[in-house]
C-alpha cells in the first residue's frame, strides 16, 4: 500500500469515527448540560479538569515514544508493550492519588470531592487503553483506535439518555465515565488480542528507567500542554463560581468538536513523519507542507463561520439558558484555528526528535496561560480564560514556526494565505447577507460557496487533488487497493 493510500486509510479511519463522536459527544453534553444546568455542567466539567490535569502522570510520554519506537521497528513491539504496561501499574496509583490529595486540600465540597473521586477512577482505565491505542497506531491499524472511541462515545450517550430519563443527581454522570472506561478497556484487550499482539508483561528494570528517560520530554511537553488547556476552568471555579465553568465549559465543548479534524489527520500522519525523518528529508518536508495547507484551508472558514454564527450555533445546542457562552466562544474559536496548525507543527517537530523544544515551548505556553489566567479571570471572569488560551496557542504557533524554520522546515505564507483568506471573504459576506436563514441551510451553503470560491482561485495544486482522490476512491472502493 503507497504511502498516500496508507495516509488516506487511517485518516478516513479515523475522521469516520471522529465525526461519530463528535456527534455522539455534542448529543451528549447537550442532554447533561439543559438537564444539569450550568451549575452541575460545571461540577462535571470541573471533574474532568482534575482528571486531565493528573491523567499525564499515568503516562509520562510512554506512549508518544512507543508510537514513535514501534512505527520505526516493529521488532520492539512485544519489549515496549509488556514494559509500558507493567509501569503505568505504579503510574496511575500515583496519578490517582494526587487528584484525591488535591481536591480535597482545596476544601471544595464534599459532594464535589466525591464526583471528581469517581470520574478521576476512568483515568486508571484509560491509561491502560491507551497503551493498546498507541500500539494499535504505531502498526496503521487506526481502525482499532476509531471503534474504541466510537465505542465510549456511544456508551456515555446511552447512560446521559438513561440518567436523564430516570432523573438521576449529578453523580449519576460521574459513574457513566466510569463504567465506559471499563467496558473499552476490555474491548481494547481484545482487539490486541485478534489481531495477534503479544500481552505480556516485562519487568527489565533497566529498561524501564531508560524509556522513562527517554518519554520524560513528551511527558513534560504533554504535561504542560494538558494543564494548558484545563487548568482555566479550575482558576474559574476557584475564583468564580461552578456555572461560570458551565458556560464556560459550553463553548470549549462546541470549540472541541472541530478539534477531530487535525487530531485525526496528524495521528495518521505521524508514524509516517517519524520513518520519513530516518529516510528522504524532502519527504518529509513535502508531507508538512500538504499538511498545514490542508488543515489552514479547513480552519479558516470554520473559525470565520462560528464568529459570525455564535449566538445562532449556541442557542442551537444548549437552549438560551446558555447564551452566555457565545461571548467566550467567538475568542475560543480562533484558539481552535491555531490548534488545527499547532497539532501538526507539534508532531512534526516530536517526528524530527526535537522533542526537548516541544517540550520547552510547552512549558513557556502553560506558564503564560497560567499568568494570563491568574490576571485576567479576575477581572473579566471566563473572557479573559478565552483570551489566555487564544494568546497561548498564539505563542505556541510563533514559536514553532521559528524553530522549524531553523531545521529547514519553513513555511511559505504568502502561498498558504491569501487564495483561501479571498474564498473566506466571499463566504463572510454570504453569511452577512443572508444570516436569517436557518443554520441547516446556512452553513452547508457557506461552505460550497468557500470551497466553490477556492477551486476558482485554483489552490489546489494537481498533487493536492491526487491525495483527495486516493481518499475518495479508498473509501469507495472499501478499502481495497
Amino acid at each position: 500500500m503507497s504511502v498516500i493510500k496508507r495516509i488516506a486509510k487511517n485518516t478516513l479511519a479515523l475522521v469516520i469515527s471522529s465525526v461519530t463522536c463528535a456527534i455522539l459527544g455534542m448529543l451528549y453534553g447537550i442532554y447533561t448540560a439543559r438537564y444539569l444546568g450550568a451549575d452541575g455542567f460545571g461540577v462535571i466539567s470541573l471533574a474532568i479538569a482534575f482528571m486531565s490535569l493528573f491523567s499525564i502522570f499515568s503516562d509520562l510520554g510512554l506512549q508518544q515514544l512507543m508510537v514513535r519506537e514501534v512505527a520505526r521497528d516493529h521488532r520492539l513491539l512485544d519489549k515496549y508493550l509488556g514494559n509500558v504496561l507493567f509501569a503505568k501499574i505504579f503510574l496511575v496509583i500515583l496519578a490517582y492519588a494526587l487528584i484525591l490529595i488535591t481536591i480535597n486540600l482545596l476544601n471544595y465540597p464534599a459532594s464535589t470531592i466525591r464526583i471528581v473521586g469517581i470520574v478521576g477512577l476512568s483515568m486508571v482505565c484509560g491509561a491502560f487503553t491507551g497503551a493498546f491505542n498507541s500500539i494499535f497506531q504505531a502498526l496503521e491499524r487506526m481502525e482499532y483506535v476509531s471503534f474504541g472511541s466510537i465505542l465510549n462515545s456511544a456508551l456515555m450517550l446511552a447512560g446521559g439518555i438513561y440518567a436523564v430519563s430516570q432523573r438521576l443527581p449529578v453523580i449519576a454522570f460521574a459513574l457513566i465515565y466510569s463504567i465506559s472506561s471499563i467496558i473499552v478497556l476490555i474491548y481494547a484487550l481484545l482487539a490486541a488480542i485478534k489481531i495477534g499482539i503479544p500481552l505480556h508483561v516485562y519487568v527489565d528494570r533497566a529498561f524501564i528507567l531508560s524509556t522513562l528517560r527517554r518519554a520524560l520530554p513528551f511527558g513534560v511537553g504533554s504535561l504542560f500542554l494538558v494543564y494548558y488547556i484545563w487548568i482555566d476552568r479550575v482558576i474559574l471555579s476557584y475564583l468564580m463560581d461552578n456555572s461560570t465553568v458551565g458556560y464556560y465549559s459550553a463553548a470549549y465543548n462546541i470549540m472541541g468538536v472541530f478539534s477531530f479534524v487535525p487530531t485525526a489527520f496528524v495521528t495518521s500522519l505521524f508514524p509516517v513523519m517519524s520513518r520519513s525523518f530516518g529516510g528522504s528529508r524532502d519527504s518529509l518536508s513535502k508531507i508538512f507542507q500538504k499538511g498545514i495547507k490542508f488543515l489552514f484551508l479547513l480552519a479558516l472558514p470554520m473559525a470565520t463561520g462560528v464568529t459570525l454564527l455564535g449566538d445562532k450555533i449556541v442557542g442551537l445546542i444548549y437552549g438560551p439558558g446558555f447564551l452566555l457562552s457565545e461571548k467566550p466562544l467567538t475568542i475560543l474559536i480562533w484558539a481552535e484555528f491555531l490548534i488545527f496548525l499547532d497539532v501538526l507543527l507539534g508532531n512534526v517537530l516530536l517526528s524530527i526528535n526535537k522533542e526537548r523544544w516541544t517540550m520547552m515551548s510547552a512549558g513557556l505556553g502553560a506558564l503564560l496561560n497560567i499568568i494570563l489566567n491568574l490576571l485576567l479571570i479576575p477581572k473579566f471572569g471566563m473572557l479573559g480564560a478565552a483570551f489566555a488560551t487564544f494568546s497561548t496557542e498564539l505563542f505556541f504557533f510563533v514559536f514553532a514556526i521559528y524553530l522549524l524554520s531553523r531545521y529547514g522546515y519553513d513555511v511559505d505564507i504568502k502561498k498558504l494565505v491569501p487564495k483561501p483568506l479571498f474564498a473566506t471573504a466571499v463566504m463572510s459576506l454570504f453569511i452577512l447577507k443572508l444570516n436569517y436563514l436557518p443554520l441547516f441551510l446556512l452553513i452547508p451553503t457557506s461552505a460550497l460557496l468557500y470551497f466553490s470560491a477556492l477551486f476558482l482561485t485554483k489552490y489546489l495544486s494537481d498533487d493536492d487533488i491526487l491525495i483527495i482522490r486516493n481518499l475518495i476512491s479508498f473509501n469507495r472502493h472499501g478499502g481495497n487497493v
